[in-house]
This record gives structure tokens, sequence and C-alpha cells, in this order.
């Protein structure tokens, strides 16, 4: 990965892919890779209304043909969960992949611990959505890589490596395609995940991030919004994706939710503005915030010494 930092905007490209000229990127700093480490007063209130959601699907498909045709890519690569957000990415990567004639390459990768129902939905979605779309189960090779790490026991960190291991298992297959076809892969994280490190490094970022900057709750309402374009496939498929409990399929939780320590996403995005405009004090230990606090690591990685340091101990 090639990270460029201008300011407090940083953005990583696959040096396998493209060069993105520093010119280049300075004239699109609306393309940001992560987002704001802490969320301005941008963030709030939250997106909301048909027509502010209208827009708001505009912008971010004309911002990534945009992105398509000025990098000659000729195809998108997404990893489909039948989560919510693959699922949002989906329905807004399609038309603009249509849009200039290249294809939306979909994936379900499963591996041991995902339900038959996430299965079944992953597979609707990614039938309904993408244009050359197959389900592969790589459980069989997991096994043979965990038989690799060393001190394994039935603690939640032993729960975590080996959640680490799948989402970075899958991430090697969905760059393969990508560079294959001379594509990108798509990211479906989200703002509130990004804040609560919510994601595997290396395991779940990939090259282009519609759908970074959106809360969660940003998430659902943009969803619901786009059920209104969709045939009957897509719809039935996006409504079961929306209704679904959140979880990563990685045998950690039942739920995301039991994880943040939260009923929902709404409260996590409710706790999390509340925080942050300086309205929510009672909340400085709860279990979200310390998980706000404990990764920063990941969204400042990679750490990297500075040519000035390292100039200044040559002297």
């Amino acid at each position: 990965m090639i990270f460029i930092l201008l300011g407090k905007h940083c953005c990583a490209f696959s040096n396998s892919l493209f060069f993105v000229n520093l010119r280049a990127f300075k004239e699109t700093l609306n393309l940001t890779f992560l987002g704001m480490v802490t969320p301005n007063n941008q963030y709030f209130p939250f997106i909301d209304g048909d027509e502010n959601l209208r827009r708001l699907a505009e912008t971010i498909r004309l911002t990534l043909a945009g992105y398509i045709r000025k990098h000659k890519l000729s195809a998108l690569v997404l990893g489909i969960s039948g989560g919510i957000d693959s699922s949002l990415c989906a329905a807004l990567c399609k038309p603009v992949c249509e849009a200039n004639g290249i294809p939306l390459i979909g994936r379900s990768i499963t591996i041991e611990t995902n339900k038959p129902t996430e299965i079944a939905l992953s597979i609707a979605v990614g039938e309904a959505f993408c244009h050359d779309f197959a389900y592969l189960d790589i459980t069989e090779t997991y096994f043979h890589n965990k038989k690799l790490l060393v001190n394994q026991n039935d603690t939640i960190l032993t729960k975590l490596r080996l959640g680490n291991m799948k989402a970075r298992m899958r991430m090697i297959l969905l760059y393969d395609l990508a560079q294959l076809h001379k594509g990108i892969v798509i990211s479906t994280d989200n703002y509130t995940e990004f804040l609560t490190g919510f994601w595997t490094l290396h395991g779940d970022v990939g090259d282009y991030a519609p759908i970074m900057n959106l809360w969660k709750t940003e998430v659902y309402h943009l969803s619901s919004h786009l059920l209104s374009e969709c045939n009957e496939l897509q719809k039935s498929a996006l409504q079961k994706s929306i209704d679904a409990t959140p979880v990563d399929g990685l045998g950690i939780s039942e739920s995301d939710c039991e994880q943040l320590k939260v009923d929902n996403y709404f409260e996590a995005d409710r706790i999390f503005q509340d925080y942050f405009t300086a309205k929510g004090t009672e909340y400085e230990n709860h279990p979200l915030i310390q998980r706000f606090r404990n990764s920063t690591y990941k969204r400042t990685n990679p750490i990297a010494i500075s040519r000035e340091h390292l100039l200044t101990e040559l002297q």
C-alpha cells in the first residue's frame, strides 16, 4: 500500500494497480481514504430526507464514475457478506459500472463461522447486483493456515486473531481479482466502524471507500432510499440486508452491537454525536468511547518516522 498524507487527509492506493501523482491527487481532495480521525461539525446532523439522500447517492456515484474514468479502471471488485454495508455498496456501484462499461465483480467468501442465513443473503445480493458473481468457501484453506498460528486457546484474544486471519484471507482473493481485471477493491466500511476500530487492518480496507464517511445511521437511511430504484430481485435482497442483524461473521460474537455494548447502531451514533458535540460527558467511560480511544493506532496506521527526524539524527 502507498499512503499519501496531506494535512488531516490520508489516501491509500494499491501499488500493484496504479500510482497517483501528487499534483493530480491535490486536485481531487474530495476523495480521502479514511476520513476525519475526529468528526467535525460537517458530520452532524445525520443526513436524512428523500431529496438529501437522492443527492447523496448521486454525488457518490458521480464521484466514483469520475475516478473510474480518470484512472482508466476496467473493473470494480466487491466482497459481499450480505450485510447492509456491502449490499449498499453493490447498489451504489452497479449503475456506475454499467454506465462506464465495466463489470462489478462480486464474491461471497465464507469461512467456517458464517451461518447459512448469512451465506444465503450474500448470494442473493451478489446475484441481484453483480455482473460477475461467485460464491467461494475457503474453510479448508483456513483450517490449514490456522495450524500455523501459535498459542491458541479458548480466549477472546484467540478469537480475534482467527477473525483477523479470516478477513485477511478474503482480501487476498479480492486483490488478486482486482489485479487480474485491472480494477480496484471497494471498501465497505462506514464511519461508525472507522471510529470504533471495528475492522481488520489489511483485511477490510480496499482502494476506494464510497461510504467511509457515512455514519451507520446514514447507511440505513440511504439503503432504504435506494429500494425505490431497485427491481424486485434487488429490492428483496437489499431489504433483507437492511433487516438483518449486523454481524461480522468471524465467530467473535453473535452481533456487532454485542461487541460495541449498544442495543443498535442508531444508539452508537447518538452516543458519538453527543460525545463529539460536548453534550455527552456521561459517555466518557462508555465501552464505545473506550473502543474509539483504544483503536487510534488503526486510524493512524502505519506510523512512519519523519524524514526530518531521520536527517536530524544524521547531523
